[in-house]
């Protein structure tokens, strides 16, 4: 088998942009005629410069290759230009073209991608979601704990067993900082009020964005502790994980990271420095499917579990979900809530879910395939980022 065509298609999302404002999903067709896809996860460059970067590393290493040969492919962008270290949009690109390649094999041999990378240990995959506003309304639900109450509720009606929420404020290109007294509170607060509210039918996972110095983060920590939170969320910034490792020592909240990591290279660092137990790596960034399944590996040996992230299209979200069902320390995928709405138009199948929980594809590859009218229909043609930090120091 030959790889002889790359398509991509930068998708614009539609209110309420659930999972960011567009995705970039790719395609390769091989030399039988088999689709294969998967989907870049790149927010530091605006998503037509990105499309050029996977053109070019499309035509420098996977024209004509054979993609089986996975290692070999992976290796050769990883150190294409002379780098060999972890270079955080070059590994996006590699995870999308990778996971495309894990499709096409999958498919030309008839098995979910799960089958190929030790075999299914997960019947279904316990996930949670985001407390996001309902439709028509404004976002006052990150605010307001009353509010976050009761939209929690309503998802463990749905059947989730777990909720995520952010309450600590704004994040900067100069953080990490000082939590303010007003963050703190409102922290504590959603925290106390949702436990109240929610009791033990559901997990409560705080998140933050690297927003905190170390010793910022433990004040905070020790604020929402009473709670029994499921995890702390990338309580500090990602470049020093000796930091975070700090906060991690002095709260027994589980410390959760890897949104912003790529490749074994630089989970190898947390782990070593034991700052953090819940690893959430985005396959769409972190090398791909294969890189994913390494990391896990590596965790195992540390007692550590996988928590895949998911911040964008339901690509990601089928990979996340094929790495999850053949990994025995697996915790829990991230979901863009019950995988209805666009994520479900954009593709020609949607994901199942069912009261609180994915369930694997038995279908050959990662599971899913891209409506190709649906994303011709919905082009981006704008030039923001993905995801954009404050440009100004957060004020108290």
């Amino acid at each position: 088998m030959k790889i002889r065509q790359l398509d991509t298609y930068v998708v614009g999302n539609p209110p309420p942009h659930y999972g960011g404002r567009y995705f970039i999903f790719v395609r390769l067709i091989s030399d039988d005629g088999i689709e294969g896809f998967g989907e870049v996860y790149t927010a530091t460059f605006s998503p037509h410069v990105v499309e050029a970067m996977i053109k070019d590393v499309f035509e420098h290493h996977f024209l004509d290759a054979n993609p089986f040969e996975i290692e070999k492919l992976w290796r050769r962008v990883y150190g294409r230009g002379y780098t060999l270290r972890p270079d955080i949009s070059l590994m996006s690109v590699l995870s999308g073209l990778e996971t495309a390649c894990w499709d096409l094999v999958g498919k030309a041999v008839n098995k979910p991608v799960y089958q190929l990378l030790g075999g299914q240990v997960h019947d279904r995959l316990r996930s949670y979601t985001y407390i996001y506003p309902r439709l028509g309304e404004d976002d006052a639900v990150y605010r307001e704990p009353e509010l976050a109450a009761a939209r929690a509720l309503e998802y463990i009606d749905m059947g989730f067993t777990a909720l995520k929420f952010d309450p600590a404020g704004p994040y900067s290109v100069y953080d990490g900082r000082q939590p303010s007294l007003t963050e703190l509170d409102r922290s504590e607060k959603m925290v106390t009020t949702l436990r109240k509210a929610v009791g033990n039918r559901a997990d409560l996972l705080f998140g933050t964005h690297g927003q905190f110095t170390a010793s910022g983060a433990i004040r905070l920590a020790k604020r929402i502790e009473a709670a029994d939170p499921l995890w702390f969320e990338e309580p500090t910034p990602p470049e020093n994980p000796s930091e975070m490792a700090r906060v991690a020592r002095q709260t027994s909240i589980p410390i959760a990271t890897g949104e912003r990591l790529t490749t074994k290279y630089e989970f190898a660092k947390v782990l070593e420095a034991q700052a953090a137990s819940i690893l959430q790596m985005a396959l769409g960034r972190v090398g791909g499917i294969l890189e994913a399944k390494k990391i896990a590996g590596m965790a195992e040996t540390y007692y550590a579990q996988i928590a895949p992230h998911l911040y964008c299209g339901p690509i990601e979200g089928a990979a996340n979900a094929q790495l999850a069902t053949c990994t025995p320390n697996f915790l829990i995928l991230e979901s863009i809530e019950n995988w209805q709405g666009f994520h479900a138009d954009i593709l020609r199948k949607p994901m199942r879910w069912e009261e609180g929980y994915v369930i694997p594809s038995t279908e050959p590859g990662i599971g899913v395939e891209l409506d190709i009218e649906v994303a011709l229909a919905n082009p981006y043609n704008g030039k923001a980022l993905h995801l954009e930090m404050a440009q100004d120091p957060v004020q108290p």
